[in-house]
C-alpha cells in the first residue's frame, strides 16, 4: 500500500506536536498536558469517566444507540486524578471542583441540567465514538478557517492530538492507512473523524462564533480529522516530530 503518494516502507517527517489534551470525562472540556502516555485503549485516561442517564445512555452532544443528547456538559470542565487509579476532577461553569467519585458531583449535574445524571468509570460499554484516538493538523484548521472566514480553536475539534503541518488543505487526507511515529509510541491512521453538532458548540473556555458544520458538510464530507489506534503504547510529548510510514 502507498500512503500520499510515497513508497511503502518510507518515512517522511510530517509535523510537530503542538497540543496534547486528555478528556478525563467524555462530553466535558478537557485538559491541555504537555505529555502523556498512549495505552491500548487510547490516551491514558481519555474518556475513563462519563455521566450516564437514568436509561443507561452515556450523555454526548448527540443520541444514538449508546449516547443521550445532553446539550451544555461541554461548559463543564474535567481534569486529571490526583492520584494512580483515582477518580477525575469535574469543574461547574464557576468554578466549584467535584471529584468525579464523590456523589455530590452526580447530584450537581442533576441539579444543573434537570435530568438524572451519574458519573461512573467505563465497565464494558466504551465511552469512546469512533476510535480511541483522533487527530488533527493545523493545515486543515487553516483551511477550515478559510472556508468560514474566521478563526476556529483547535479545541472545537476535541481532538487529543494537534500537529503542527505546513502546506494547505486537508494535508491528512493523504495519510490514510499510514502508520505515525511519535514519541515511542506508533498509531495506525484510519479514515476521516466525521463531525457532528458538537463542533458549533461553546465549551469551557471556548466560543464557537463561526459556523463549522455546514461548510464542512459542503467541502469535505464534514470530515475533519483522522481517527487513529495504537499500534504500540508509549510516551509522547509537545514538541515530539510526527514522522509517517506508509504501508
Amino acid at each position: 500500500m502507498r500512503a500520499g503518494g510515497w513508497d511503502a516502507g518510507r518515512v517522511l517527517v510530517v509535523g510537530r506536536v503542538v497540543s496534547l489534551v486528555v478528556f478525563p470525562v467524555k462530553s466535558t472540556a478537557g485538559q491541555a498536558v504537555t505529555t502523556t502516555a498512549l495505552t491500548e485503549r487510547g490516551v491514558l485516561h481519555d474518556r475513563e469517566w462519563a455521566a450516564y442517564t437514568a436509561d443507561g445512555g452515556i450523555a454526548s452532544g448527540k443520541t444514538s444507540r449508546r449516547f443521550r443528547k445532553v446539550e451544555g456538559l461541554m461548559e463543564w470542565r474535567s481534569t486529571l486524578p490526583a492520584e494512580p487509579g483515582g477518580a477525575p476532577f469535574v469543574h461547574d461553569p464557576d468554578g466549584v471542583t467535584y471529584r468525579a467519585d464523590d456523589p455530590a458531583a452526580s447530584r450537581a449535574l442533576t441539579g444543573a441540567f434537570g435530568v438524572p445524571l451519574e458519573l461512573r468509570r467505563e465497565s464494558t460499554v466504551p465511552h469512546h465514538d469512533d476510535c480511541p484516538v483522533h487527530m488533527v493538523a493545523t493545515s486543515s484548521l487553516r483551511e477550515v478557517e478559510r472556508l468560514v472566514g474566521g478563526e476556529v480553536a483547535a479545541r472545537r475539534t476535541r481532538a487529543n492530538i494537534v500537529l503542527e503541518t505546513e502546506g494547505e488543505g486537508f494535508v491528512e487526507d493523504a495519510w490514510e492507512g499510514a502508520d505515525l511515529l511519535i514519541g515511542q509510541a506508533t498509531l495506525r491512521l484510519g479514515p476521516g473523524m466525521p463531525r457532528c453538532v458538537m463542533v458549533d458548540q461553546p465549551q469551557a473556555g471556548v466560543r464557537a462564533d463561526a459556523p463549522v458544520l455546514t461548510a464542512l458538510g459542503q467541502a469535505h464530507d464534514v470530515l475533519l480529522g483522522l481517527q487513529a489506534e495504537v499500534l504500540r503504547a508509549g510516551g509522547v510529548a509537545v514538541g515530539d516530530e510526527a514522522r509517517l510510514v506508509a504501508r
